[in-house]
């Protein structure tokens, strides 16, 4: 069907990578890799174009499309451990259909697998150097794609808030500092404030500057020079999207800047967008607590300090 054969080589750090988050499971997807990528390019009609390149859950292949409906045009395979957080990505590309992220052209639900136009992966939005810049991007993104209303069966900001207050007791009872257990407290306090009201907008979950990319110059005037790549779709109030940008090329004190210039953007009242925030603050830290962690320490911790402090 026009496809190619090509050997297609695992990086040893993205297999360890899989291994060390997902145990035997992670092995399993890394040896199938090689064949699925095969396939995909034969029943796809691709043609690789160059080495492999890969994230921190996925292994993306640029190709062409070469088939029968292939006009030549680039793009790039993208391969995935299909998980909660992966298997609404195809929906929420589609909803967006290419205003303000990548735009998604073909699909296995099966196994996850996605064909992506391919967008300028050597210029991410972390290298422009004025952050301030950076950060004003990312705002604008986050309005367009939080702009539209989240997919029927789209995981859900409300069930993950319950779950996160569950944890709570716990967690506190695992870490050793008071000025950390009072930082999981008010953070929950906070979230049980709006907790009820969980939204319904469309969200990425995972904005952050290593996941914008350039847009190439033929496309830049229509759909704008940036696009979100990546998302973790859920169903939410926008202002749980706020906290990579807040910690991403951190600056204590920017991190007010930056809340207010994002919630302005978005349109935001101000204090459901800090009680949200703390929210992702309060998921870090129950993940940090899960691994095994007994203090927080890190960027996230210290911008929930700082938005607590007001």
């Amino acid at each position: 069907m026009g496809g190619v054969s090509v050997e297609i080589r695992v990086p040893d750090r993205f297999a360890a990578l899989m291994v060390a988050n997902a145990g035997e499971e992670g092995r399993e997807f890394v040896a199938a890799l090689p064949g699925r990528a095969a396939r995909f390019l034969d029943t796809w009609g691709l043609r690789a174009t160059g080495p492999v390149m890969c994230g921190w859950a996925s292994l993306v292949v640029p190709v062409v499309r070469s088939g029968r409906s292939g006009d030549g045009a680039p793009a790039v395979l993208k391969l995935q451990m299909l998980d909660e957080e992966t298997e609404g990505e195809a929906a929420a590309l589609r909803a967006w259909d290419g205003a303000g992220a990548v735009r998604l052209l073909a699909e296995d639900a099966p196994t996850g697998t996605l064909l992506l136009e391919r967008l300028d992966e050597g210029r991410h939005l972390s290298a422009v150097e004025d952050a301030r810049e950076a950060v004003r991007v990312l705002a604008g993104l986050l309005a367009r794609l939080a702009a539209v209303d989240a997919p029927a069966g789209m995981r859900g900001l409300g069930d993950i808030a319950a779950d996160m207050l569950d944890e709570v007791d716990d967690a506190v009872g695992a870490l050793v500092r008071e000025e950390d257990r009072r930082l999981v407290r008010d953070c929950a306090a906070a979230v049980r404030e709006v907790a009820g009201e969980p939204g319904d907008r469309l969200l990425h979950w995972d904005l952050h500057f290593d996941n914008v990319l350039a847009t190439f110059a033929d496309d830049a005037a229509e759909r704008g020079p940036w696009l979100a790549i990546d998302p973790k779709p859920l169903a939410g109030d926008p202002g749980f999207e706020l906290l990579p940008a807040l910690a991403n090329r951190f600056e204590p004190g920017e991190v007010r800047w930056r809340f207010d210039l994002m919630t302005e953007v978005l349109g935001l009242d101000r204090e459901r967008a800090r009680a949200w925030t703390l929210g992702r603050v309060l998921q870090d830290a129950l993940w940090d607590v899960e691994d095994g962690e007994t203090a927080l320490a890190g960027e996230r911790a210290e911008v929930g300090r700082i938005l607590l402090a007001r």
